[in-house]
């Protein structure tokens, strides 16, 4: 049986995890995954970035933004791949900014197909367009910057 490397260059690491080489040294510039150096100074990854990445792509997937991603990486040891009870953690901090999300999300949809179905799309009344305008009751424009008397005071 073959040994397998501890270690793995930036092309076998794409080719393994299906992520381009210019996406993994953006991940290496904003501190998700590391790399050694060799003597020729190339890249050299350790073999347990695999699952770090695959843990980084299913967390984009569900919507998490790069920033959340590192937060949630930080808590994690950096010298071994992160395992199921790592994410099952990981997974429980966030399921309450995801249900929130998924219900944003069914709201936009709900109004959305009642706005389809009258054609109003006005900037003034639409639920879409003027979510929560609090402002809208003053009239057109940027009511806050204008001065508040005809003298500019």
């Amino acid at each position: 049986m073959t040994k397998l490397a501890d270690h793995l260059s930036i092309g076998q690491v794409s080719q393994r995890s299906g992520v381009p080489h210019t996406a993994l040294r953006f991940y290496e510039d904003r501190g998700l995954i590391s790399a050694e150096r060799s003597a020729g100074n190339q890249r050299r990854y350790p073999r347990s970035v695999l699952r770090r990445i695959a843990f980084i792509r299913a967390a984009q997937r569900v919507g998490l933004s790069l920033e959340e991603i590192s937060e949630a990486l930080s808590t994690l040891p950096r010298d071994h791949a992160p395992t199921k009870a790592d994410w099952t953690r990981l997974s429980k901090n966030w399921q309450a900014e995801l249900d929130a999300r998924i219900d944003a999300l069914q709201r936009l949809r709900d109004r959305l197909t009642g706005c389809v179905g009258c054609g109003c799309l006005s900037l003034r009344a639409c639920s879409l367009h003027n979510t929560d305008d609090q402002m809208a009751r003053f009239g057109p424009g940027a009511r806050l910057l204008k001065p508040a008397t005809e003298g500019g005071h």
